[in-house]
């Protein structure tokens, strides 16, 4: 009889095989859980880590687990549970696991060094300061997203609005600009590079730029990872080849980025978090 999986669970049903391929020969010291958000949901990211994650459980002795998760919001939750023993992070759930989870950096990832946060409208749009936003709607990023969430609700405290919506990716708050259900959407200078001309015949310009360089995410390991473990996979980590290392996206000779200013940012908005889902929203 034919099963159909959702895509989900098959998903997870491809990653129990690429788990078993992480095993290493003889006794087992351990699991270590990889969390990885996979934006696009697609089955390329288990090619994509398999051969680190068997470098690293036979440098290790571990059983190693990779745990895609689709979203900020979602990788947030497996924080909160304390799930993930590595984490390979983008700087807004950085961040958090930083200032809230005792997550300690070890390597830069690859990724755009002067990356900002962006307000974006329609090019035909009048509007030329946030302030005029007072009483419209907006569409933001998920929970956990420097350049989407945090930065943008940052820059809004002490406006109201009469809405937020949460888009689960930036394309899709651009698509929110671009269908008039939000008047502006906050995403990175990349992402607007990158999906505006999916979005034709739409034109879209920046309202407003953040002044801060956003800092590069970075591979983090858990406070449930020993500390002599947790050194010992730092030097396995930096002692993989620079092809290996690439191919999941961090710098094993790289300086680990100040989080001083983008944690006060997270910090910041939580204040004002419990009031996000309300309308009005009034962000103070």
């Amino acid at each position: 009889m034919f099963v159909r999986f959702p895509r989900r669970l098959f998903l997870f049903h491809l990653l129990g095989f690429t788990f078993a391929a992480c095993k290493p020969q003889g006794g087992v010291e351990g699991t270590l859980t990889i969390g990885v958000i996979n934006y696009g949901g697609g089955e390329q990211i288990i090619n994509q880590y398999a051969k680190f994650n068997s470098y690293l459980g036979e440098k290790t002795n571990s059983y190693i687990q990779l745990e895609p998760v689709f979203n900020e919001n979602r990788a947030v939750e497996r924080l909160d549970a304390r799930a993930w023993s590595l984490v390979f992070a983008p700087p807004g759930l950085a961040a958090i696991a930083i200032a809230r989870h005792q997550y300690v950096p070890l390597f830069p990832l690859i990724g755009i060094s002067n990356l900002r946060s962006i307000f974006v409208v329609r090019k035909d749009n009048p509007i030329t300061d946030l302030k005029q936003l007072q009483g419209k709607t907006v569409a933001l990023g998920q929970l956990g997203s420097a350049t989407g969430y945090y930065l943008p609700l940052y820059n809004l405290y002490g406006t109201t609005l009469a809405e937020i919506l949460f888009a689960p990716t930036p394309k899709a708050a651009l698509e929110l600009v671009a269908q008039g259900k939000a008047i502006a959407c906050a995403v990175s200078e990349a992402e607007l590079s990158l999906y505006s001309s999916q979005l034709a015949p739409t034109e879209f310009r920046i309202l407003f730029k953040d002044p801060h360089y956003v800092p590069l995410g970075v591979v983090l390991i858990g406070p449930n990872v020993e500390r002599n473990r947790q050194e010992f996979i730092r030097k396995v980590m930096s002692e993989s080849s620079s092809d290996l290392a690439q191919e999941v996206g961090y710098v094993p000779n790289g300086q680990v980025p100040d989080y001083k200013y983008m944690i006060s940012v997270v910090d910041r908005v939580s204040s004002i978090s419990s009031k996000l889902q309300k309308k009005p929203v009034r962000l103070f």
